[in-house]
């Protein structure tokens, strides 16, 4: 591999902190920066783009849905609730994915529909089932729902 000269001007911290990481890694300080830049370059080129949906899709299916989301009192209604529609709801990372029923096409996030993952817990006061993400959960399950909240602050 043919090497290119370079120069790099570098403020004096930085250099002498990857100078002294170079020497704990026995590599010379232009072995650490090629080393460093290949990682850098390597991590960018394979990073996956955010799983977005066209807007222009999701206006309809949001006002579509919409009063399906709203009307549900648990996650089983609104399983039910979506089926009727073709729909359903799959974990995906921390979240829900929105997915055609029954061929299971995913279609968005269920955030973009404008209901997250944690304001459907905190609406009906549990994870979704079978979500392997259960610390989610724990976190906000003592937080007020915002209805309780009202009714306490109209109560002073």
């Amino acid at each position: 591999m043919e090497l290119v000269p370079l120069t790099l001007r570098l403020p004096p911290d930085l250099l002498n902190v990857s100078e002294g990481i170079a020497a704990s890694d026995d590599v010379t300080i232009g072995q650490f920066a090629r080393h460093a830049l290949t990682q850098e370059v390597s991590r960018r080129r394979n990073a996956r783009p955010p799983v977005r949906a066209d807007e222009r899709l999701i206006a309809p299916l949001r006002a579509r849905l919409a009063p399906t989301l709203a009307a549900a009192t648990n996650w089983h209604d609104l399983g039910n609730r979506l089926a009727e529609q073709g729909f359903a709801l799959q974990q995906a990372g921390g979240g829900l994915a929105v997915h055609r029923h029954p061929n299971g096409a995913r279609v968005c996030k269920a955030s973009e529909l404008g209901f997250s993952y944690s304001r459907l817990m905190r609406r009906f006061r549990a994870p979704f089932p079978g979500h392997t993400h259960t610390w989610l959960f724990e976190r906000i399950k003592e937080e007020p729902r915002r209805d309780e909240a009202l009714v306490l602050i109209e109560e002073d």
